[in-house]
């Protein structure tokens, strides 16, 4: 099992050399990954930092600790810019980065306010296109693609990404819709989410397990990764982990949000109640 944080990227925590200063802390205090949201709005009025930008810092301030976005929404972007990115960020870390990837949360204030495609097929199509671009970006060699939403001619990408055969791909979704756990298991990793911030209990992991496994056609690695509120016991915590990772769970995240903390999202964040959690350290079994 892995030990990682899931942080949104808001409020107090809404500025890159924050998040950075705290992901060499989660790194000292042994953690194994340190994720963050991407968003360019909320519903809030709180302060909203870039997470590209936040990532590139966070490379800059860590050695060792995984990270990445978690995740990032596929048909907000250019394929071609995120493959850039990705690649960028994961030489600047020496081959650290996941890409967690994902379709969106819909919500209005940065998709349908932004002009951007609301349609959640279209959206899982976008997706599908994006990720065959990026990925043959990545290795560097001649590649045209017509799709139905994008078209990218006679293009050739250096450097290659540090980590082969691909910077691991994550890819998000609430179970129990099905879509997204077929196109997980096309890629590297699961990141499930209860619909309406349900918790999923390890009965539902096995399933998701169960399912993405009879999809999936690679024998290579794959991870499951649980995200959960954060554990202030940690001999609590470490049950939890052991009943997760019974069940097929290969991460474990721990949610350092402010109502998890006794905060809220447009008030007192109780920012160091969640720092504190942070440098207790993970539930380790």
């Amino acid at each position: 099992m892995y030990y990682g944080l899931d942080i949104p990227p808001f409020g107090p925590l809404g500025d890159a050399l924050v998040l950075a200063g705290l992901a060499r802390e989660a790194e000292d205090a042994g953690w194994d990954g340190f994720f963050i949201w991407d968003h360019i709005a909320r519903e809030w009025r709180v302060d909203v930092v870039d997470t590209w930008i936040a990532l590139a810092a966070i490379a800059m301030q860590t050695a060792t600790i995984r990270f990445g976005p978690l995740v990032t929404p596929l048909p907000r972007r250019r394929p071609w810019k995120l493959a850039r990115e990705t690649v960028s960020l994961d030489h600047l870390s020496g081959g650290r980065l996941v890409f967690g990837v994902g379709l969106g949360s819909g919500r209005d204030c940065e998709w349908r306010n932004m002009g951007e495609e609301t349609d959640l097929k279209t959206r899982g199509a976008m997706a599908d296109e994006g990720l065959e671009i990026i990925t043959r970006l990545w290795y560097g060699e001649s590649f045209s693609f017509e799709g139905q939403h994008y078209t990218i001619t006679d293009a050739h990408f250096t450097p290659k990404p540090l980590q082969q055969p691909r910077i691991p791909i994550w890819t998000g979704g609430y179970w129990p819709a099905r879509p997204p756990f077929r196109r997980a298991a096309r890629w590297d990793g699961v990141f499930p989410l209860g619909k309406q911030g349900g918790l999923l209990q390890p009965a539902d992991i096995r399933v998701i397990v169960d399912f993405v496994g009879e999809h999936r056609q690679s024998s290579a690695p794959f991870d499951v990764v649980y995200r959960h509120p954060a554990v202030t016991d940690l001999d609590q915590g470490r049950e939890l982990v052991t009943a997760y990772a019974d069940a097929g769970a290969t991460w474990w995240l721990e949610a350092i949000h402010p109502v998890h903390f006794g905060g809220n999202w447009e008030g007192d964040w109780m920012v160091e109640r969640m720092r504190a959690r942070i440098l207790q350290g993970p539930p380790r079994i």
